[in-house]
């Protein structure tokens, strides 16, 4: 356990939040990359804070050594350094401090600050890694200009790249050689960045909408320069639509993006040098999915999009995490949906908000958008602050609507460009240019847990009139109790008895607990479309009858509506069976059949029909039920597919041979839309794992020439026990065993596998000689594919999932905490599921908690999992 002298973490509160005592006027950077060692040297003009209250200066730094301190170019000696900070006090109101200090990057497994990625030096200072780089006040309201130099070995290290415009280069003597960037644009350290290694370059650019010249380059390893196209141009197209929808213009010469294959995150925005995952970037028919060419454009999008939502203004504290995360969340959902199918990416998107973050509100780990407070910010790197976040600017848009918006974030930018600033303040020019009180809204920020929103309708046929009553709860969650009623913004839809449109899209207000909307002259009663686009993230309760949701399923015109209401039904659908496995289901049946002939007949999007055909997910169901039992919730969806199957058998087949691959690829709407369709019939076609689905599985395989296909084939024959499978599997690894990403596949594959022998499989894996613990993605591909995407084996009654997992964070603990802490979260609503399984997750985290020296990072997500 936890040794009694070891010292408690320590707690960060936002109401202890006080301005920097010292502003950084200018600062410049000398990085000397040596074998075994980098000496940095830090050059910095402090000028006192007005604002600040201590005239003392602190600055943050870890896992360095210090060489030497200066205060204007003379020797300093009256500092003391102590947990993790050196003090310098009383230092004057105006000098400059030179710090010089040894780093090792090729030791740093944390991957924050500056550490080495198979050989590439990179850098991670998101949250707080500039403080492994250099003594410095690592806090986000600091901001500075950077000029930076980077000397290294020219023939190890030919690509030298730092934040800004590149001023200067050129050769040394030894075989060395140097460059000198300026970003004239003052940010955060955390924005800080340096790449330097053996890189290939891919160069484009982009003219902007005033006429100037960008040049656009992506460094990746030598051999990946075919698999850059899709990034660069939903980069292209990223400035363009920002341009065009926020007027927001890139305003530096040079934009770079470089790929690393050791990253914690997926992606960072440092200021003209974004660093990303290899994942977000590579991107091949031979290689990527569907969904990762939709990752890679989204997450550009994102990171680019942080230029203006982040980066130009940006954080005062960590507290206001989601100022730029959850705006820029938004904007790069608008960016995806205006390029490609609104409905689905609204759907795609609801379904993640709901499958990862409605969970996080409901467990020990529920905080606000904007928290109170927090042990390591890295815990807060949430679906809270990043998906939930963006559903409270979704929000705002809804009520200002889109002219009105457009004027509040010109304000924003224009009120804020180079400040660090709050949550607050965003919401504030809202209010400021709309002219509306946006007070009771800001309680969403300040509020955990997702509110239940329940609707009764009442139909008055004498007064020809409708009213429909909303009442809106808020559950407990730690630390908040007795929530006040919030401003939900509910898109609403009238239809009658035909399925005909009687009111189009109107957005109501609901401010109170129980509020009530009445609709005259209605000469018969309607059904409503509730919650158009999903307008609020609540969890929505009506009236409706499985009737009117059929009439929605077929009728109604907004096409995430037209989705819900088909979920809703299989929803309703599956706890029946749960309830009764011998349980009527014939209707619902039915209606899939009608479905798959609106298919046959070549009507509507294909990709929306795909998730139409695709029952809600094993997490998902588990939102609405007050115990979870996963092979429960299993049982009575496969039977539902089994039925699915059973009844529609030749359709199915029909429909799975009219998308087949066309033999052109394409990564449009309608190709992507293809290719989803006959992977949802496929998955019900192999749903009982017989040997024709493993024959059909095969085949699939066979036929593909683009891993879109070829991952389909995998996934339906991943639970299978016939011959077919380990044939495909062991094709698939040959054929791509050079391509890292592609192997990350195979092992996700093979870990959310529901069968019997999941355990071997496992162990296998772990011994593979291409699983490698310290390299994060190899880690998700197989932890958390197996933790997230097999619930039933990784709930399975022994409790061996579990402990697969625990032993896991022990070991990442020592290795890469950020990593470790963020296994924690499958384990963390453990208190939701049966008597039997609570026992296990709940002895799975107190081993965890027992480790002796353990992380802050993993300490505080295991500790408030069990207490909460």
């Amino acid at each position: 356990m936890r040794t009694e002298n070891a010292v408690a973490p320590k707690t960060i509160y936002l109401k202890d939040y006080t301005p920097a005592p010292y502003l950084a006027k200018q600062v410049n950077l000398s990085f000397n990359l040596l074998p075994g060692k980098t000496i940095v040297t830090s050059e910095v003009k402090y000028v006192k804070n007005s604002a600040g209250a201590s005239h003392d200066l602190v600055l943050d730094g870890e896992d360095q050594t210090i060489l030497s301190v200066a205060k204007n170019g003379q020797p300093l000696s009256d500092y003391t350094v102590a947990d993790g900070q050196m003090t310098i006090a009383n230092p004057g109101d105006e000098f400059t401090l030179t710090i010089i200090s040894e780093i090792d990057p090729a030791a740093n497994t944390a991957l924050e600050g500056l550490y080495q990625s198979q050989g590439t030096y990179c850098t991670q200072c998101e949250a707080e890694g500039f403080r492994r780089i250099t003594y410095y006040q690592d806090r986000p309201d600091v901001l500075s200009v950077f000029t930076v130099r980077i000397e290294a070995d020219a023939k190890a290290y030919p690509v030298l790249l730092s934040n800004g415009n590149l001023q200067d280069s050129g050769k040394l003597a030894d075989g060395r050689h140097y460059t000198v960037w300026h970003d004239p644009f003052p940010k955060p350290c955390y924005l800080f960045a340096l790449v330097a290694g053996d890189l290939e370059r891919v160069a484009d650019t982009f003219t902007t909408m005033t006429g100037r010249k960008v040049d656009l380059h992506i460094y990746v390893r030598s051999g990946d320069e075919s698999q850059c196209s899709h990034a660069m141009e939903s980069l292209k197209k990223s400035m363009k639509w920002d341009e065009e929808v926020y007027g927001r213009e890139y305003q530096l010469e040079l934009f770079n993006i470089v790929a690393v294959s050791d990253f914690n995150m997926g992606a960072m925005e440092n200021t003209s040098l974004n660093i990303f995952n290899t994942a977000l970037v590579l991107a091949h028919q031979e290689t990527a999915t569907d969904s990762d060419f939709m990752s890679v454009e989204g997450v550009i999008g994102h990171e680019y999009f942080h230029n203006w939502t982040g980066n130009r203004v940006t954080c005062r504290d960590w507290f206001q995490l989601s100022l730029k995360e959850g705006f820029t969340v938004f904007r790069d959902q608008e960016f995806s949906a205006d390029l490609n199918s609104r409905a689905v990416l609204r759907i795609d998107d609801v379904n993640s908000l709901r499958r990862l973050q409605f969970p996080e509100d409901g467990s020990p780990l529920a905080h606000s958008v904007q928290p109170d407070q927090f042990i390591e910010i890295s815990n807060f790197y949430t679906k809270t602050i990043y998906d939930k976040g963006a559903e409270l600017i979704r929000m705002q848009h809804t009520l200002l609507g889109a002219e009105t918006f457009r004027k509040a974030t010109d304000l924003y930018f224009d009120r804020y460009d180079g400040h660090a600033v709050t949550c607050d303040d965003f919401v504030q020019c809202m209010a400021d240019a709309s002219g509306r009180d946006l007070s009771q809204f800001f309680r969403w920020y300040k509020q955990a847990g997702t509110p239940t929103l329940q609707v009764s309708s009442q139909y008055d046929a004498a007064q020809q009139s409708y009213t429909l009553t909303f009442r809106q709860s808020q559950p407990d969650t730690p630390g908040q109790t007795d929530k006040q009623s919030l401003h939900i913004p509910v898109a609403l839809g009238l239809l009658d008895a035909n399925g005909k449109e009687i009111l189009p899209t109107h957005v109501l207000e609901v401010t109170a607990r129980e509020q009530t909307f009445t609709f005259i002259d209605l000469p018969g009663k309607p059904v409503p479309s509730i919650l158009r686009g999903f307008s609020a993230p609540v969890k929505l309760e009506t009236d409706l009858s499985d009737d009117d949701l059929r009439l929605l399923q077929v009728h109604d015109t907004d096409g995430f509506n037209k989705w819900e209401a088909g979920q809703t039904l299989a929803l309703r659908t599956i706890q029946r069976v749960m309830a009764d496995s011998q349980a009527d289901i014939s209707q619902f049946i039915a209606d899939v059949g009608i479905l798959i002939e609106q298919g046959l007949a070549g009507r509507g999007d294909k990709a929306l029909l795909a998730r139409a055909l695709s029952l809600p997910m094993i997490g998902v169901i588990g939102q609405y039920l007050p115990v979870i039992d996963p092979a429960a919730i299993d049982a009575a969806r496969t039977s539902v597919l089994k039925q699915i199957k059973s009844a529609h058998k030749e359709a199915l087949a029909a429909l799975y041979d009219a998308n087949r691959n066309t033999g052109s690829f394409s990564i449009t709407p309608e190709a992507m839309g293809r290719r989803a369709l006959q992977h949802a019939v496929l998955e019900i076609l192999t749903t009982t794992n017989g040997t024709g689905c493993a024959s059909r599985s095969k085949a699939h395989y066979d036929a593909a020439d683009n891993m879109t296909d070829r991952v389909t084939a995998l996934a339906c024959l991943s639970d299978s026990g016939q011959p077919q499978r380990a044939e495909v599997f062991a094709d698939f690894y040959a054929r791509f065993k050079n391509y890292p990403l592609v192997v990350d596949k195979w092992f996700s594959l093979q870990a959310i596998a529901n069968r019997e022998q999941i355990f071997n499989d496992l162990a296998m894996l772990r011994s593979h000689p291409d699983f490698n613990i310290k390299n994060p993605n190899r880690v998700r591909s197989l932890y958390t594919a197996f933790a997230i995407n097999n619930p039933v084996k990784f709930h399975d009654p022994s409790g061996k999932g579990y402990a697969f997992l625990r032993d896991a964070i022990i070991e990442l603990n020592a290795i890469n905490p950020q990593i470790a802490a963020r296994m924690v979260m499958p384990l963390r609503e453990w208190k939701r599921y049966t008597p039997a399984l609570q026992a296990h997750m709940k002895a799975a985290l107190q081993a965890v908690l027992d480790t002796p020296d353990l992380s802050s990072d993993v300490f505080e997500v295991v500790s408030k999992s069990l207490n909460g």
